[in-house]
């Protein structure tokens, strides 16, 4: 599952760093739903009308555009705070 926009407002998406990306751009964490690979999970975000913008910027801006550039440190705080999420409630 790559990205599936579902009728109740939410976005789902297996991918860890574009969930990562999607809340430095301000898109909440709804939850975290097991997939049907035990690999993987399921991200669910609130829905935002930028979001695709947001992804096409994420997957397709060249190197260094503005569109892309993050607080590094911020992106640490969402990966740790996303992973320490994903693993409690894996257990």
């Amino acid at each position: 599952m790559s990205g599936q926009k579902s009728k109740d407002n939410q976005y789902y998406t297996s991918s860890f760093y574009s969930a990562v990306f999607l809340m430095l751009r301000g898109l909440e964490l709804i939850s975290i739903q097991p997939s049907s690979n035990p690999n993987r999970s399921v991200f669910v975000l609130k829905d935002s009308p930028s979001r695709q913008e947001i992804l096409r910027a994420f997957n397709f801006a060249e190197e260094n555009s503005p569109e892309v550039l993050v607080d590094f440190r911020k992106a640490v705080t969402v990966i740790k705070s996303l992973k320490e999420r994903l693993y409690s409630e894996k257990v």
